[in-house]
């Protein structure tokens, strides 16, 4: 049997609730009715326990009666990206680093998503915009790396993507390229030999940031992919967001440390603490709470296991150390 290519697969993700319903068996009540729609992958249904309304690949996709609710200090723009938007594309947030926004899509909406009150129509690019953006980096150089973001980058086709980066290859200064992703634990199959042929076989060194929050989420397509691509010399990271009733819990972050690194190939980096965005303070854990968490996680792992507890804090030149 043909294998689907990545774009067959993304034409199959459920958008419909009752579907989503049916496929896992829990009421369609459930599922509440939100302006941030429902997408995610069949595959992703796979990993999650039929007829377990508190699984936790579950919770990272449903949307629940919790996100209508209005929270003090939860806001659309929590990181206020706006203030380092310069141009239509590009977030410059941190000096030596630049941040390219690709798309606007993604595979699956993760519900605590920080992006997911984003004005992507206000930073919709074409040819002029990217010229614009190039420019800009001309003259800035203090910049050193280009982050592919969204969205997910890995949504556009790669004859887009290597495009821009063959722009961004011209400018000297520039080092490193590096790519955040869910992709690779959604939809696996876009890290395909033509997502490779432009990737890393320029002068960058490649970083693929990879966001998994739960062991669950790993299997062995995932791990054979990140496999491959730690063969072919590219660095890999994983970003954690710690989020209650999924991941708020010491052993559930031992295991995925563990599954990353030693059947993965991924380093792991960084656990965020939430970033208040309005619809997700039903993920948020109280500050103190977390910091328990992260010191008995201490305790239980060796140090090239622990993840970075950290935290983004609007005007700041860095992540804040949690």
């Amino acid at each position: 049997m043909r294998k689907k290519t990545w774009q067959k697969i993304l034409t199959e993700v459920i958008t419909d609730p009752y579907e989503l319903s049916q496929a896992l068996q829990l009421p369609v009540a459930l599922f509440a009715q939100t302006t941030f729609p429902l997408k995610v992958p069949r595959r992703w249904l796979q990993k999650i326990r039929s007829g377990d309304r508190s699984d936790p690949l579950l919770l990272q996709v449903l949307p629940q009666q919790a996100e209508l609710l209005e929270t003090a200090l939860f806001q659309r723009d929590p990181l206020q990206e706006k203030s380092v938007n310069p141009l239509p594309g590009l977030l410059h947030k941190y000096q030596s680093r630049a941040l390219l926004i690709v798309t606007g899509a993604c595979a699956v909406h993760c519900r605590y998503c920080f992006r997911r009150e984003f004005p992507y129509s206000e930073n919709q690019t074409g040819q002029r915009q990217w010229d614009e953006v190039i420019a800009y980096l001309n003259a800035h150089p203090e910049i050193n790396e280009i982050i592919l973001s969204g969205g997910d980058p890995l949504l556009a086709p790669d004859s887009v993507l290597a495009g821009l980066v063959e722009k961004i290859s011209a400018i000297s200064h520039v080092k490193t390229l590096r790519i955040h992703t869910r992709m690779p634990v959604t939809i696996p199959e876009r890290l395909d030999k033509d997502f490779l042929a432009w990737f890393d076989t320029g002068r960058f060194m490649p970083v693929i940031v990879i966001h998994v929050n739960h062991p669950n989420e790993i299997d062995a397509r995932f791990c054979k992919k990140m496999q491959q691509l730690k063969k072919r010399g590219i660095v890999l990271y994983n970003q954690t967001v710690l989020l209650k009733n999924i991941n708020d819990d010491v052993s559930v972050l031992k295991a995925l440390s563990e599954k990353l690194f030693f059947e993965a190939g991924v380093q792991p980096y960084y656990l965020h603490l939430l970033d208040k965005v309005k619809g997700a303070a039903h993920f948020d854990l109280p500050e103190e709470e977390a910091k328990k968490i992260y010191k008995e996680l201490q305790a239980k792992l060796p140090g090239y296991l622990v993840p970075k507890l950290v935290r983004e804090v609007p005007g700041e030149r860095n992540k804040v150390l949690g």
